[in-house]
């Protein structure tokens, strides 16, 4: 049952779905709301557009694995649906307010935010937040409502309509990809708050309790459970070098050895802001906060103690840390040092930026740079500038802030055909930095999955190798047809394979359970799966059931991709003409013609006709 609400006219309405089967009030959902209500062609930016936010039938129950919200638009950065997660207590604190979803049409008057509460929604002004980055905004209005109030904002990068602009929960968790914080902006919404302490309610909570003390203590000997639960956490990078081919090096230019440095573990003590109990219900902790001390000025920045207030500058609790972050705003920059990272990283969610689209874009402009095709334009390995480069982008500051704004793709054309080869996009999207030369699967699924690119849509190849997999999670993948193969192997059943993981993963984000607590890596197990859907909802829910969930958000996001006429299934052309040329996968590249056949055959497992 979402709550309808026209910020236009100021009209709040109940639409009941319940008799609908299959959407357990999550992105299926939303994707049905947004083929219904909006027509075919609409600019994101339209006042008509659809934008949904849910914790569904699921998120927000105190349990391990159920502390994720959506949030689901018409993308300004590709033009199809575009769905970010929120870990962390936002998917709660909705529930707690006494909402499972809201679908949200319209344009405000002026800013303003939505207040969740005791059931019912209301819309306040909102002015005199204008321009405060996400932390500050969630103080603003926690002094108002309560600390107890959760908070998803979005910062002056939202205002000023940045094609990647990302929203920010409960001041360090966010919903990245996409740029729907630029729908939070072109609607003139700041911020979403929710209060209240209402139970997200369980049919059998004996058998949640079970659930969460098996997971407790799978956290000792599931290797990437206790990666994630210890510290630095699997997010921080640290002691073990990346072979080359494993990560993008300075916009994926690097098919080499990357001349960079891995931090140690050590280099993370002093930078720890909260590393505990950040999903409510889930003791894994994988989102950790991270940031510069506040004094350190390796990036050419005074960073703020805790509670520090900046519009623009970069707020300490602002730095939960992705496992993207490093990778994206370091090694693909040509920046090893972690200040700095964790300083971009920080300031990004600060300024309410998607770190992956930040550096792919920035990237982007650093190798048009070094080619001659963007005069002036930043340098690889440039810590220094690059706090001040964040700001203009975000504030669309000077003719490259406007320009890189826009995104990597968008700013190709506008630079010339010259500068189209750099732009590592898919359908408009930035590549996450896991390279796809070595991870085939990966690859497939960056260039089908019909919303954009995403890391976590699918597991890593790596993982199922034979030799250097992860052997314990075989019998898990298995069960859906994914069978353990050499990791460059491209062939058709490697398109198979990927495409069964793929919909595994779709049903959990269907359902709003994480996928880094689960199958087939993690310790909730298919049958811890289905068995834990079954004691929150009251119903029996099979693997096939879930499968079904997967299926379903794919083929609605794909039908609403051909409406809108999406971007085509196609990796950059660097991926199939640049191998890696040394370490333990060397000469590892996209075939041209092995891809087709196996993207042929991913097609043909999810029923799917070949694009045109």
């Amino acid at each position: 049952m979402p709550f309808i609400v026209d910020l236009t006219s100021g009209n709040v309405e109940k639409e009941y779905r319940s008799a609908e089967k299959g959407h357990f009030g999550g992105s299926i959902l939303g994707l049905r709301l947004m083929a219904e209500r909006t027509p075919a062609g609409l600019d994101p930016y339209d006042p008509r557009a659809l934008l949904y936010v849910a914790a569904g039938m699921l998120g927000g129950t105190a349990a391990p694995g159920l502390a994720k919200a959506v949030f689901l638009a018409k993308s300004p950065l590709t033009g199809v649906a575009g769905e970010a997660h929120a870990l962390g207590p936002f998917a709660a604190g909705l529930r707690g307010a006494g909402a499972k979803a809201l679908a949200i049409v319209g344009r405000a008057s002026r800013l303003s935010y939505l207040l969740v509460r005791d059931s019912e929604v209301t819309c306040h002004p909102a002015e005199e937040l204008r321009g405060l980055g996400t932390a500050a905004t969630t103080d603003a209005l926690r002094a108002r409502h309560g600390e107890a109030a959760h908070v998803a904002a979005i910062g002056p990068a939202g205002e000023n309509l940045v094609r990647y602009a990302s929203v920010v929960t409960d001041r360090a968790f966010a919903a990245g990809r996409y740029g729907l914080g630029a729908v939070f902006g072109a609607k003139n919404l700041k911020a979403i708050v929710c209060v209240g302490a209402l139970p997200a309610e369980v049919a059998d909570p004996g058998a949640v309790a079970g659930l969460a003390a098996y997971y407790r203590d799978a956290l000792a000997t599931n290797p990437l459970a206790a990666l994630q639960a210890g510290l630095p956490g699997f997010a921080g990078w640290a002691d073990d070098p990346l072979d080359p081919g494993y990560a993008s090096v300075r916009n994926f230019s690097v098919p080499g050895a990357p001349g960079l440095r891995v931090p140690e573990a050590r280099d993370y003590d002093g930078r720890a802001v909260a590393t505990t109990g950040t999903c409510p219900g889930c003791p894994n902790d994988c989102i950790k906060v991270y940031a510069p001390p506040p004094a350190a000025q390796g990036t050419g920045a005074e960073w703020p103690a805790e509670g520090g207030r900046q519009g623009t500058g970069a707020d300490r609790r602002a730095g939960g840390l992705g496992q993207e972050a490093f990778l994206s705003l370091g090694w693909n920059l040509g920046i090893d040092d972690l200040d700095t990272v964790l300083g971009a990283n920080a300031l990004g969610n600060d300024l309410g930026l998607d770190v992956v689209s930040l550096g792919g874009t920035l990237a982007f402009a650093m190798e048009c740079a070094e080619r001659g095709l963007l005069p002036d334009g930043p340098a690889f390995g440039d810590a220094a500038a690059l706090p001040g480069l964040i700001r203009d982008v975000a504030t669309r500051t000077g003719a490259l802030g406007d320009l890189l704004a826009e995104g990597a793709a968008r700013a190709a054309t506008r630079l010339g055909p010259d500068a189209a080869p750099y732009a590592m996009t898919v359908k408009g999207a930035e590549l996450p930095c896991f390279d796809p030369r070595i991870q085939p699967g990966i690859g497939l699924g960056y260039a089908i999955a019909p919303g954009g690119p995403r890391y976590d849509a699918l597991e890593h190849d790596l993982d199922f190798d034979p030799v250097a997999g992860l052997a314990y999670s075989f019998g898990e993948a298995a069960r859906i047809g994914a069978e353990p193969a050499p990791v460059a192997e491209l062939d058709a059943e490697r398109g198979r394979r990927s495409a069964r993981l793929l919909r595994l993963w779709s049903g959990l984000d269907a359902l709003n359970l994480c996928v880094f607590a689960s199958s087939p890596t993690r310790p909730l197990t298919i049958d811890h799966l289905t068995a834990l859907v079954t004691a929150v909802l009251g119903q029996e829910f099979s693997l096939d059931d879930l499968l079904a969930a997967g299926q379903a958000r794919l083929d609605a996001m794909r039908a609403y991709a051909a409406r809108e006429g999406g971007g085509p299934d196609e990796l950059p052309a660097r991926m199939h003409e640049e191998p890696i040329t040394e370490g333990p996968h060397r000469g590892a590249v996209l075939e041209r013609t092995a891809f087709e056949r196996a993207r042929a055959a991913f097609y043909a497992e999810l029923g799917w006709a070949p694009e045109a």
